[in-house]
């Protein structure tokens, strides 16, 4: 293997001592590498993994969006079906109406 090319030993020392730590080279070489015979990844499949009939209007997320739940006019529908007294009932309000001029 050929030698890291870099500056003489003394100049390596008095740089770690100005540095006050180890000089890190920009520089590659092949010891400090990633060997390339490294197995291929085993990655799970997801939802889109399989390609034959996976079309992007099934799986766009923004078809899945819908307008917010009113869980009080439920609340009150579901109480009017079940023979509630609150059958014809004004939804609640946070506070009293100020009637502007």
């Amino acid at each position: 293997m050929a030698a890291r090319r870099d500056i003489a030993p003394f100049l390596q020392r008095l740089r770690a001592f100005l540095l006050g730590r180890e000089h890190t080279l920009a520089l590659r070489f092949e010891d400090g590498l990633a060997d390339r015979t490294q197995p291929p990844p085993d990655v799970p499949g997801g939802p889109a993994h399989i390609l034959s009939a996976n079309y992007y209007c099934a799986r766009d997320p923004r078809r899945d969006v819908e307008p917010p739940i009113d869980l009080v006019q439920q609340k009150l529908l579901s109480a009017g079906k079940d023979g509630g007294k609150t059958g014809g009932a004004k939804l609640p309000t946070p506070g009293p109406m100020y009637s502007w001029d």
